[in-house]
């Protein structure tokens, strides 16, 4: 071979050679671009979702029922609406797709099932004792809660374990009157008084009144009245022993007002933690009337089943099972997902976050805040406070039903899902319920599973009516607690901090956990 066909080989190597090695890094930086349009795209996306153009928000309006004038009222509704679907229209795609293209796939196995195994070794211990009957002899507690009855179920179980960590009688709480709820229903009309004050009589003696004697004392003048600006929240026992003791013992009766989650839960012996639980989950129960609507919503939800569970015999009382007894042949339950949003004016004005409802919803708040929240706007004026943006960005901002729609999606909730949603009235009227009708059309609320006769009785006392909705099957009282239970056929899903109530499948029955020091067995 020829010096020259010699190099005419080698450069068709080298040629070849560079030619792949070139292709090759074309190919490189193609796929990198494609990630990193990828990644900008994704980006986007959520910078669109997260962060409002203030443009907008300067001409978006919101109609605010509290503050708004009657004249005009209907054009501010019409503008408002309008700015609603320009905002959560992505919201809503973004969710349509997720539940589209979940439809093709199969339901997760494990989504209606308890993912803690362990835990169905767990069994009550709430009801068990080992003290004697308290005596009573340093004087009364009387308690006047405030909030909503979820609050008000926590601040009775408080004040029950004070009374006896003090040695004192407690007086049947009272109720106060709450603008935000609006409902002058008392312990009575609630409870069945005779029932709380017999089961609770091995732990703390109880009376409906004070003795005449008492009655006519100013407390607030002998310095018995104790708010809950003299209280820290969480308190320790050690402050009970220290400052409310002496007066206690001095003026034989001490008045606490609101008492708001006003007792810690840790530290705390145990047997004062298992009589706060044994009150929350046993002596509170709910008069028949109440009792009764319950039933009769859980029965229409699963498709009037003849058979009721042993766990929802004890959730539900006596009603329950009653029927029970009655019916001989079980039907299968349908499984339906009860849900409590959460999301009323009360809680958007506390929250300090931003809904998009531009100006007008801002101002709304505000006022809100400035009659029903004072402290908070007080502090807010002395401290900064994070911005709307970045309690979103921290997830400190309860979920507008828009947002519930996209994490059910994630979850793996399907299109046919039957949903129960649970509360009062959702800030921002019927409009925002839309969302998850439009997207779960097998929706229901207790508007509409009752008729205008059964809803009737329960209209004007939110808290009586709260009892009727499915969240009152774990949520028994607010308890500063986790509740997350899944019940084979219903998995309910609700937000607090830190006790847990839970509810398991063993073998075919139903447990209920207390919540309390439940020991492996």
């Amino acid at each position: 071979m020829s010096l020259s066909e010699s190099l005419g080989v080698k450069r068709r190597k080298n040629g070849g050679w560079l030619g792949r090695q070139q292709s090759r890094n074309r190919g490189i930086v193609l796929l990198v671009g494609v990630i990193g349009f990828f990644f900008l795209v994704n980006w986007w996306m959520f910078f669109r979702l997260q962060h409002d153009p203030s443009a907008r928000r300067k001409e978006s309006s919101v109609i605010l029922n509290s503050t708004l004038p009657v004249q005009g009222k209907q054009n501010k509704i019409a503008k408002v609406r309008r700015h609603r679907q320009v905002m959560y229209n992505r919201l809503l795609a973004l969710a349509a797709h997720a539940l589209a293209d979940g439809e093709g796939k199969p339901e997760p196995h494990d989504l209606w099932k308890e993912t803690l195994v362990h835990t169905i070794f767990w069994k009550p211990c709430a009801d068990q004792r080992t003290w004697e009957p308290s005596e009573g002899a340093n004087g009364y507690i009387i308690v006047s809660a405030n909030g909503g009855i979820s609050q008000q179920r926590v601040a009775i179980c408080n004040a029950v374990a004070i009374a006896r960590f003090l040695n004192s009688i407690l007086v049947l709480p009272k109720f106060q009157y709450s603008n935000v709820w609006q409902d002058a229903s008392q312990f009575s009309d609630i409870y069945q008084e005779e029932y709380f004050i017999k089961y609770l009589q091995a732990d703390v003696k109880i009376v409906k009144e004070l003795p005449v004697e008492l009655q006519s004392l100013d407390l607030e003048a002998i310095g018995s009245l104790v708010t809950d600006t003299d209280i820290m929240k969480e308190a320790k026992l050690s402050f009970y022993m220290k400052k409310i003791l002496p007066i206690l013992l001095k003026n034989k009766v001490v008045h606490f007002t609101g008492f708001g989650n006003r007792l810690a839960f840790d530290p705390i012996p145990l047997d004062l933690q298992r009589l706060r639980c044994r009150c929350n989950f046993h002596a509170l129960r709910f008069v028949n009337k109440i009792e009764e609507t319950g039933a009769l919503l859980v029965q229409r939800m699963r498709h009037h089943i003849s058979q009721w569970s042993f766990l929802e015999r004890n959730l539900l009382g006596p009603p329950v099972a009653k029927a029970n007894h009655n019916n001989a042949k079980a039907i299968k339950a349908s499984r339906y997902l009860a849900i409590h949003l959460r999301f009323e004016i009360d809680m958007a004005a506390y929250s300090l976050c931003y809904f998009g409802g531009g100006k007008e919803e801002e101002e709304e708040l505000e006022a809100y805040r400035e009659v029903h929240f004072p402290a908070l706007n007080t502090l807010r004026k002395t401290t900064k406070m994070p911005s709307p943006d970045v309690l979103r960005s921290e997830g400190q901002c309860p979920l507008t039903p828009e947002e519930s729609v996209l994490m059910l999606a994630a979850l793996g909730f399907k299109r046919k899902t039957k949903l129960y949603v649970a509360g009062a009235d959702i800030y921002g009227g019927k409009s925002r319920l839309a969302a998850l009708k439009s997207l779960y059309p097998n929706l229901a609320t207790k508007e509409s599973l009752l008729s205008p006769s059964e809803i009737e009785p329960f209209s004007n006392f939110s808290s009586q009516g709260k009892r009727r909705e499915i969240k009152e099957l774990s949520s028994k009282g607010q308890s500063q607690g986790i509740i997350g239970e899944i019940i084979a056929t219903v998995k309910l899903l609700l937000y607090t901090e830190k006790m847990i109530q839970r509810l398991h499948l063993n073998g075919g029955d139903m447990v209920v956990v207390d919540c309390c020091d439940c020991r492996y067995l």
